[in-house]
Formats: C-alpha cells, structure tokens, sequence
C-alpha cells in the first residue's frame, strides 16, 4: 500500500495529444548487413482527432464488447480478467484504461513492475477523468493498422468513407477485430478468410454482451466487398514486393511485443534477416521467368537459412497487395518428403523394392494411380519419389496413419497453425482427410521453405522469422530473437541427422555445379488432367528455398506455348535460376554421406 501510494503521487498519465506527437518518429527497417530495407514513415493526415460524442455508438460498443466488458463500471482494470493473467501467465488483464496506460507510456514489457504502474496509474486516472473521457483518449491513439490511429482515419483507409452515424454494425466489428493485432487481421495481411474469423468472432461477443440479438447478428455478413487494398503502395512509398515484406516484419513484431506504435514512439530500428543480394536475385529471377508468360501468371519465393530460421530473400509478388508467398496452396508431391520422414522415423527402408499400387483405399476416399513404377510394377520408395510417382506414397500413409504423416510435417517443422487456422486438418480444424496423402491441405511457401530447411540443417529445426534485432535510437539492443534450434524428430539428435540425410539423398539433385536436395510437387485443377499450380522446394546446406507458381483462382495453368504448368516446368527453372544466382561464388559444402537412415544408392 506504501508503494502504491508512492507509485500514484510521482507517476502520472500523458495526455493523448502527448502521444501522438511522439508518433511522428520514423522507424527504419534494416536489411541484415546493417544496410536501409526501407523506412516507415509516418503518415502525416492519418491521426485525426475524434471526440466522443462524434464517435458512432455502433463503433463504442462493439470495442467495449471485445476489449473490456466491464469497462463502465470497473475501477480502471478488470479483477477477473487480471486475476486469470497471472494464474494462466496468458494475456487477457488488460482493460481499455490499462491499454490506454500502457499505450501512453510505450512501456508493454511483461513485466510485475510494469504491471504494478499500469494498475497506479489505471486508478489514478479513473478517479480524475470520466469514462467518456478515458474511452477518447484510447481511441485516438490506438492504431488500426494501414499508419491509422483513430477511428476516423481507420474508417477511411479500409472503406473509403467519413466516420458518422452510417457506420453498419458489419464495420464496426471489422474496426474492432484489427485493434489486438492490425498487421495480422488486416485482410491483405493475411487473407479475407482469416479476418472474417477475428469478424465473427468480435460479432459473438456482440451478442453475448447483448448489444445484438442473435437474430440480428446471424442476418450480418462480413463486409468482404467494401474492404479497400491498402493505397501504400506504387505511387504511394513502396513497390508491392517491399509492401509484402513490410507487412510481414510488422506482423513478426507485434507478435514479440513491439508494434508499430511502441516502435515510432522510440524512433526504433529493426534490423531484419534479409540479404539484400539474395532479395535482389529474388525480384530479378521472377520477373525475368515470367516475361511473356500469360497475363494471370503469378509466382512467390521465400528462401530461409538452415540452421537459423532467418528468411533471406521473401518475394511475395509484384502484381498486387496480394501476398503470394504469405498465402497457402495445396502442395501436390511436394508434401512427400514429410511422409517419407515420418517413415523413416518408424524405421521403413528406402530401399525395399515395393509393388506400386493401381489402386488405394484411403480414410475413405479412393486413390487410382497409373503405374509409375516401370515395366515390373516395383520400385522402391527411392524411385518412386524421383518418378513422381503417387501410389507408393498413399500407400505409405495408410501403414503409418494420417497422425503419423501430420506428426512428421509438423516435426520438420511445419506450423500447427497459421493466422489462428489449424494446419493439415479439413476446414473444420479437426479431422485429417485422405488430403494429407497426396499434399492437398494448403501451406505457405514460407512454410515449406522451412520445414525443409530442416532436412538441409541435418535435421534441426529453426522457427522461420524475419526479425533479428530491434534497437533503440541510442542504438542499443532492446530486443534479440532467441535462438530455437532443436533437434526435430523425437528430440534425438542422432535420429534426426539420419532421417535428414537420407531425405537429402533421395532428393533429385537440382543443381549442375553443386549437390542440391529438390522436389517438385503439382497441384491438380479439378478432375482435369491440367495442373492449377506448381512447386519447387530444395536446398543446399546454405539456403532452403521454396517456388510457388499459380494464378488468383484456381484455373488451367498453359504457359506461353500451351505446355501444361509442373513443377517441374516454371517453378522448377525460377528455384535452379535463384539457387545458381545466390550460390555464384560460393564453396561448395554438403553433409557427409555416413549421416543416413539406410544404405544410399548412387544416383
């Protein structure tokens, strides 16, 4: 009680005007040679100030509804939900007046200290401000993604209209759901999916604080149409190639405690895991492939360092705010390395001469294969991956069990879930389907590139990411990623170097002046016999990269000579342009060949 005292007469609460002129900072992205990625700069008509009573009621409820339900009536903070944080160590104390708190002070370290001035300086401020008061002050200063903070400016940058009383109850949950995390619900950060799921989600609080009926919400729909793309972009700061990556190492920081407000508020810098070489070879390789290929041809390249996780060149397009390497596609044969992993882990032999199957009957679905396998109708699995050949690999699944193949992706280190979005699963989050057979459930390339980094590190597993360090305008360290290398499979390192190298040796060799590990997968386009995508994912020990090439839809995919898409086509010719590039002038380095599963054939 002593220290509260002292806390509450020597700490005291900037006033919103305060804090928005400190977000008038520049934070500058660094590539990782210390050399500018690009700035962030400020946008000057984005931080109008709006009183209270011109904030539309719709907008009020729906953020009370989701942030902090007892906001009228409690003393600053929520007992409840502060008590549930420190028992869980999980998020979830922090009411609209300690946001406001921790907004205005820049200080969001999780931290008893912090924690214990939050709560001083809640009370403080609910015994000298009204509600009303506080609920203005919170507003204006949050960000709603897209360089806003307030509602004004918000309402304008995503539907292009003036902040009044027309507000729909659709938009306002859609302004609500961005406030936890705008460079991830943003529905041109991730994908319109995702964000209908933070809509839906701020639209069940709405009738479960009783601001709606349940009638009325089930007649809303998400406002997917009257969503604006970001105007940041071409004739704005930056090209869409450097839009993507920017929303991306935004996302990254806001997940780790530092979001764009914190960072302008200290004149921040972050320095990135980009190679700026590697990221020029990234652009040049993609639109030299693609010049003169038909109108709808669109590509992504995400490459990551084994060993680490640090992404080294991130291509997510150049056609649109449209990320294209933040986006999942099913991934054809491409997925078969993971289920060759989770077999090797149960101890299969590449080697072992198998009948390939005509027919396979999978978790209910029936797979028909024409034979791959060459005139005997055997091969053995080492074969059957260089052929492309299906058959095998369904059959492989069904011994081991869908668990069995998810555990394996998921071991190399394929995420559990991406955006709040289960991965490997049907739609509904919880069954595995005949999919995970045959590379049906969509993943980023940014996951593929780092699941088979892992393969290319002997076998340990890094979280792919595109933060390194964040400093001070001091220049001193405030934040450094941790390192997360682990053995992957069973934590056995010894295990996991096997499976590794055994992968690498069955993997086709992509490269002419090197060892390189690749696979090419396909993503078939209905019950045609044309494909609606392509992938190339290999490695050496210095870099995993991964190639998606498709279109916006699912459709036919004819190149400029009418040659139906592969993975072995485009995909494959942009991942051997990109590996030569970046390795030009490099020594060659491969693991040794003792570090496999089973005896290796020669190749």
């Amino acid at each position: 009680m002593v220290a509260f005292g002292i806390a509450y007469v020597l700490l005291d609460v900037r006033s919103p005007e305060e804090v928005l002129a400190d977000l008038d900072k520049t934070v500058v992205l660094q590539n990782a040679d210390g050399s500018e990625l690009l700035k962030v700069i400020p946008p000057g008509g984005d931080r109008l100030f709006v009183p209270y009573d011109a904030i539309p009621a719709k907008l009020r409820d729906a953020i009370v509804a989701t942030e902090d339900p007892t906001f009228w009536d409690n003393e600053g903070f929520d007992l409840t939900g502060l008590g549930r944080a420190l028992v869980t160590g999980v998020g979830g104390g922090s009411g609209i007046t300690q946001q406001y708190i921790k907004k205005s002070t820049g200080n969001e370290d999780a931290t008893l200290a912090r924690k214990f001035s939050e709560l001083v300086l809640a009370t403080k401020i609910t015994q000298q401000q009204t509600k009303k008061e506080i609920f203005e002050s919170y507003i204006n200063i949050i960000s709603f993604g897209r360089g806003t903070y307030g509602p004004a400016s918000a309402m304008n940058a995503y539907f292009g209209r003036k902040l009044d009383d027309s507000m729909t109850w659709a938009e306002a949950a859609f302004l609500a759901g961005m406030i936890q995390s705008p460079s991830v619900h943003d529905p041109y950060a991730s994908t319109h999916e995702h964000a209908m799921k933070r809509w839906s989600y701020v639209m069940n609080k709405l009738v479960t604080r009783g601001y709606l009926s349940q009638a009325e919400a089930v007649a809303m729909t998400y406002p997917e149409d009257a969503i604006q793309a970001p105007s940041e972009t071409r004739a704005g700061r930056v090209t869409f190639e450097k839009y993507h990556l920017k929303q991306r190492v935004l996302a990254e920081l806001e997940q780790v405690g530092y979001p764009l407000d914190r960072l302008r508020g200290g004149a921040m810098k972050v320095e990135t895991t980009i190679d700026p070489r590697a990221q020029a070879e990234a652009e040049k390789v993609l639109k030299e492939r693609l010049q003169g290929q038909p109108e709808h041809f669109r590509a992504s390249l995400v490459a990551v360092e084994p060993g680490t996780g640090a992404i080294r060149a991130y291509n997510g397009g150049g056609w649109s705010v449209h990320d294209y390497a933040g986006t999942p596609y099913g991934t054809g044969s491409a997925f078969q390395p993971f289920t060759l992993a989770a077999g090797l882990e149960r101890g299969i032999n590449v080697d072992e001469p198998l009948k390939s199957p005509g027919k396979v009957d999978f978790l209910g679905e029936t797979f028909e294969f024409q034979d791959q396998c060459g005139e005997a109708g055997k091969c053995t699995l080492r074969e059957a991956i260089g052929r492309d050949a299906r058959g095998p690999f369904v059959d492989l699944a069904k011994k081991l069990g869908a668990d069995a193949v998810r555990d394996g992706a998921r071991a190399a280190g394929i995420p559990e879930a991406v955006d709040g979005a289960v991965t490997l699963r049907e739609k509904d989050g919880f069954l595995i389907g005949p999919g995970i057979a045959v590379g049906r459930y969509p993943l980023r390339p940014s996951d593929m590139a780092g699941a088979y980094a892992t393969f290319a590190a002997d076998g340990m597993r890094a979280t792919p990411h595109l933060v390194s360090k964040i400093r001070d305008e001091n220049g001193e360290i405030v934040w450094e990623r941790p390192s997360d290398k682990a053995p992957a499979f069973k934590d056995d390192e010894a295990l996991s170097r096997r499976i590794a190298g055994t992968v690498g040796q069955v993997l086709t060799s992509g490269l002419k002046d090197r060892p390189a590990a690749l696979k090419t997968g396909d993503f078939q386009y209905n019950e045609t016999d044309d494909n609606a995508g392509g992938w190339a994912v290999g490695y050496t020990p210095r870099l995993s990269t991964a190639v998606w090439v498709g279109s916006d839809e699912p459709r036919r995919m004819r190149d400029a000579a009418g040659e139906k898409l592969t993975g072995k086509t485009i995909p494959s010719d942009i991942w051997q342009r990109f590996m030569s590039g970046f390795h030009r002038g490099l020594p060659v380095k491969w693991p040794a060949p003792a570090q496999t599963v089973a005896p290796a054939r020669p190749r």
